[in-house]
């Protein structure tokens, strides 16, 4: 695929993802849909619709609402022998966990929802856990993968994507043993907010046990000048620099290097370099960046629903004018799980009772998507993780996102070490 079909600007996205769904990128905390006269599935999504966070949030909800769609096209799931179809409602945490809590409780309360889909972010994941057990309601987390969601163990909240803390540094670890020459020093950059701060935390565990070197470990503000840092992680020539952070912080890391003349042999980052927004952003400069994935349309998994692996790229393509990422797709995925144990429930969840064997049913979710396999974890700090999916290492080369890594799965070579900035 060519940078110029999987391109889209952060501004663009938000302006055509909101023409195509609804105004909802200047939404208030809550936001419903029209109700539907037949009997339905409610389905409650928190996530941000508005904020610093909105474009991850947007994401979320498209691959939510691409579940809910063609399940809709389908006849809806089946619960008890009907095809009941799928009613969507939606609360806006704005990019703020304290604000998604009470968005998530007035879902359950005053729409009564049977179940939520969870926020874009892991902090606001976690703000929300106590409202679902509170009043036990399940939910199903297409996007969180803060280890520290897991490890608190919640009763009522399923991730589909594997914590950070399982993904980061394994990917790392593939990226040492692929450099030729061999990489021996590592430097890591952590934004100091959950999901990133946990990203940079397992970078660092990953470089201990690829037998690299740390020469620098920095915590950074999410706003704000990386100037002093990027200066400091220079001086210290690491052959790879490793991030963890949100969509915003790359683009910076990487445009401050440049300004600095500063170019290590790789750069690793968690989350966003699948995001069309991120080459987009950077244009040429974005080509050699490594990235974490734990889905690609090339995996060799399919449903029923959405067919293969690929057809649903092309169809979520279709439907939104740029391809998925793997958050898109865990939470497409999301949705083939809830119905598969609604469909073994055999009942609509109509009361507190029901919801917590509706619980149960997820609990005991084992299934392959065009995602790939999702069973939940039942024990250990993974608790109520899907942590199925393997990682592939990605690399931007001109313009595409291609799989470099382990060698079982790369389509391409790896281009290593980065050839300095144009």
């Amino acid at each position: 695929m060519s940078k110029k079909s999987q391109g889209i600007s952060r501004r663009r996205f938000i302006h055509t993802g909101a023409g195509a769904l609804g105004s909802f990128a200047l939404a208030a905390p809550f936001i419903r849909t029209a109700r539907a006269q037949a009997p339905t599935i409610k389905v409650g999504v928190i996530t941000s619709l508005s904020g610093e966070n909105i474009f991850g949030g947007n994401l979320t909800r498209r691959g939510y609402d691409f579940w809910a769609e063609m399940a809709n096209q389908k006849g809806g799931v089946e619960v008890g022998g009907e095809m009941l179809k799928v009613e969507m409602f939606y609360g806006d945490d704005q990019s703020n966990p304290a604000t998604g809590a009470d968005a998530a409780e007035r879902l359950i309360v005053q729409e009564e929802v049977d179940c939520l889909f969870g926020p874009y972010t892991s902090g606001s994941t976690i703000a929300v856990q106590p409202i679902c057990q509170k009043y036990q309601v399940p939910m199903i987390s297409g996007s969180a993968e803060s280890p520290n969601v897991w490890k608190a163990k919640p009763e009522f909240n399923f991730g589909m994507i594997p914590a950070v803390d399982n993904s980061a540094g394994r990917s790392l670890g593939v990226l040492g043993d692929m450099s030729e020459p061999k990489a021996a020093k590592v430097a890591v950059i952590g934004v100091n907010e959950p999901f990133s701060k946990e990203t940079g935390e397992g970078f660092q565990a990953g470089a201990e046990e690829a037998g690299l070197e740390l020469v620098a470990y920095e915590l950074v503000p999410a706003t704000g000048d990386l100037t002093p840092t990027i200066s400091k992680i220079a001086a210290l020539k690491p052959d790879i620099v490793a991030v963890g952070g949100h969509e915003e912080v790359l683009i910076n890391v990487v445009k401050t290097s440049k300004s600095l003349g500063f170019r290590p042999a790789a750069l690793i980052m968690h989350y966003g370099v699948t995001n069309p927004a991120y080459a987009e952003a950077l244009g040429a400069d974005a080509d050699g960046t490594t990235g974490i994935s734990v889905w690609l349309p090339s995996v060799p998994y399919k449903d029923d629903l959405f067919g293969t692996a690929q057809e649903y790229n092309e169809a979520s393509h279709n439907r939104w004018g740029s391809y998925p990422d793997y958050t898109e797709a865990a939470c497409s995925a999301s949705g083939l799980v809830l119905a598969d144990a609604l469909k073994r429930l055999g009942k609509k969840p109509a009361n507190p009772a029901d919801k917590a064997a509706l619980k149960d049913a997820i609990a005991e979710t084992d299934i392959t998507t065009f995602y790939g396999p999702v069973k939940f974890e039942k024990e250990g700090d993974h608790y109520h993780d899907n942590i199925q999916p393997v990682p592939v290492l990605i690399q931007i080369q001109d313009g595409s996102v291609v799989a470099v890594g382990p060698k079982d799965a790369a389509a391409a070579d790896l281009v290593y070490p980065l050839p300095a900035w144009n």
